[in-house]
């Protein structure tokens, strides 16, 4: 089964008031709220990882899920999982990567305890003063898409690690040690007026704009040649880096649908367009020979494989 079955699963015992973006608003008390999970040898390797660097991406992925609601990061909790042969240099690598990754965010609290395999739960909270929260409900026809930097580029960094590659490349950097981009993400929180949607594209971008435009019951158009990717992707996978651009998980990059006013006065880097929902969720024009329609989720990032 994939995660979306799961989900579907849950939201027929628990309803779906709260269920449908990476954070829950929690409009009452001024805050967005999200968890992750990651599990060894599923998010991540020892074979490629430090301790360090596994403590350092745990943060990040969860701030880019904060900084993705538009709200600004403030606190986080850590759930650890550790079987019995970890040492205690492990932990305090961990908590040095996770500290060095948050900034001004702070740890709270969390839990630890035993487990057959590396196990991470962060819990991760962030306000959401003076700005608008998005949700991916929220597209608007009229309104452009944009992205806060190039995609692919973990995927081709992780497909190099498989391939036994030891020295650090732009690519592998970016699969191992991924940055939030809050920044960005507060720029367009912090400006826009009307209602708007905002994801990361941490299971890929195709997977972000397909949900977008199911959960907004629209057609979002995407220009594959305004797509920002690293010219060392094309070099390294010249056969498949299109595949790793659109379907590769884990660039944690911003997808957001805007006005274009404001794109242009931000200078933000326009992909696209969201109009009237025509049968088709994602449409992307210059793919190749012929565009190309995503209906369906098929080729994107599963946790469940």
């Amino acid at each position: 089964m994939k995660e979306e079955d799961f989900l579907q699963i849950i939201k027929t015992i628990i309803g779906d008031k709260y269920i449908g973006d990476d954070c829950a608003y929690l409009k009452d008390l001024g805050i967005v709220i999200s968890q992750d999970n990651l599990v060894e040898d599923v998010h991540f390797s020892l074979k490629y990882m430090t301790p360090y660097d596994i403590g350092y991406k745990s943060a990040m992925v969860n701030l880019s899920d904060i900084a993705s609601s538009g709200g600004i990061p403030k606190y986080i909790t850590v759930g650890l999982s550790l079987p019995k042969h970890i040492s205690k240099e492990f932990v305090k690598d961990f908590y040095n990567g996770l500290t060095d990754a948050l900034d001004e965010v702070e740890i709270i609290g969390g839990d630890i305890t035993g487990a057959e395999k590396i196990m991470i739960s962060v819990t991760a909270i962030g306000i959401d003063r003076d700005r608008k929260i998005s949700s991916r409900k929220n597209a608007k026809t009229g309104q452009v898409v944009v992205t806060s930097g190039p995609h692919g580029s973990s995927a081709g960094g992780l497909k190099l690690l498989q391939q036994g590659e030891k020295e650090k490349n732009v690519l592998i950097d970016a699969h191992i040690c991924p940055k939030a981009q809050t920044k960005f993400a507060q720029k367009i929180a912090e400006n826009i007026k009307e209602d708007y949607a905002m994801m990361d594209s941490s299971d890929g971008l195709a997977d972000a704009v397909f949900k977008i435009a199911k959960a907004s019951k629209k057609t979002l158009v995407l220009d594959f040649n305004k797509i920002i990717f690293d010219k060392e992707l094309k070099e390294q996978f010249p056969k498949n880096y299109k595949d790793m651009i659109l379907y590769g998980g884990e660039d944690y990059q911003i997808i957001s649908t805007i006005p274009k006013e404001l794109a242009d006065y931000l200078n933000l880097n326009i992909i696209g367009k969201v109009e009237d929902y025509d049968n088709t969720d994602v449409k992307i024009i210059n793919y190749g020979e012929r565009d190309l329609n995503i209906s369906d989720l098929e080729n994107c990032y599963n946790h469940f494989e």
